[in-house]
């Protein structure tokens, strides 16, 4: 496994991310991930050197947060780094903004949860547009201060509320998000977004980066492999013809690499060059993981790299 640099901070962190979401998840009345069979996925990432760990306050009610705090408790807190989310929960009464009192709640919540002293990264799970977003960043930069929480980060918002929240950090002398968590893929780009976390140094840590199981090239137009995501979630498959010449070229590619078209799309992730890309991968059997985690014994050329840039540039 190789590391890199989280962003502007000091923080190394093996190229890819596990997430959890689908840890005592059911979707269509399927399980999809068990307390034992992740603690075997968390085993298994660990053994092969990954250190970045993602979940959130919400994510299996709460559950996946208490299964990593179990896993953790066996081992040495300082070597891994984990994320967790506020706001955005269906499953806490303390979810409806970002208020400091809400805050407050929340990052209690999950720091027992995970049965640890702090967390490595925070993020909002979404913009707050009712709160005063000076209050909030108050309130996250008070975390930092007390040492309950390292890094704060963003996910799933609009590229002038990134902006904005930045700037109300530097106004007011606040600790800024360093972290972000777009639905990026090869097929899938928030240009503007992404064009602000390369100029203000943030790193990318995108989820759905195989676009759902899209990019694994087991779909065909309008149907989905049974098992894949978009079959247990009942996705609508409407895709368009720009992500299918992506996936075309991604496939060209993995041929020519005798690799999956999974492991090349998030080798393409991993190589962007204008920010710290670390794609949140996730895996509900250790085969699967291991898949996931074979893209960084993946090379791509340069050529190969422009291949995927050019079919979803190509008008």
């Amino acid at each position: 496994m190789e590391y890199t640099k989280l962003g502007s901070t000091g923080v190394d962190v093996s190229q890819l991310c596990l997430g959890t979401s689908n840890f005592n998840r059911e979707r269509s009345g399927v399980l999809e991930t068990d307390r034992e069979t992740a603690h075997e996925l968390l085993d298994r990432f660990a053994t092969a050197g990954g250190n970045f760990i993602d979940t959130a306050n919400t994510y299996g009610s709460g559950e996946s947060e208490v299964w990593i705090g179990e896993w953790l408790a066996d081992r040495d807190r300082e070597d891994y780094v984990i994320a967790s989310k506020v706001y955005w929960s269906q499953v806490s009464r303390f979810s409806g903004n970002l208020s400091r009192k809400n805050i407050r709640a929340e990052i209690e919540g999950s720091l027992e949860r995970l049965d640890t002293d702090y967390l490595d990264v925070y993020y909002i799970h979404r913009f707050d547009e009712q709160t005063p977003l000076t209050e909030t960043m108050q309130t996250l930069d008070g975390l930092v201060r007390e040492g309950k929480v390292h890094y704060l980060a963003a996910s799933s918002m609009a590229a002038w509320q990134l902006t904005k929240a930045l700037w109300t950090s530097d106004v007011e002398g606040l600790e800024r998000f360093e972290v972000t968590q777009p639905r990026f893929n090869a097929a899938e780009r928030p240009t503007d977004y992404l064009d602000v976390c390369a100029d203000q140094g943030l790193a990318v840590c995108p989820y759905s980066p195989l676009g759902g199981g899209f990019l694994t090239g087991k779909y065909e137009a309008g149907e989905a492999a049974e098992g894949t995501r978009a079959d247990l979630h009942d996705w609508d498959l409407d895709f368009s013809e720009r992500q299918w010449r992506v996936l075309d070229a991604v496939q060209s590619v993995a041929e020519s690499v005798e690799a999956s078209p999974a492991q090349v799309a998030l080798r393409w992730l991993v190589d962007q060059r204008g920010f710290t890309c670390v794609p949140i991968f996730g895996a509900r059997t250790v085969e699967q993981l291991e898949d996931n985690l074979a893209a960084l014994h993946v090379s791509l050329s340069d050529e190969q790299f422009e291949r995927i840039d050019e079919a979803y540039a190509e008008a």
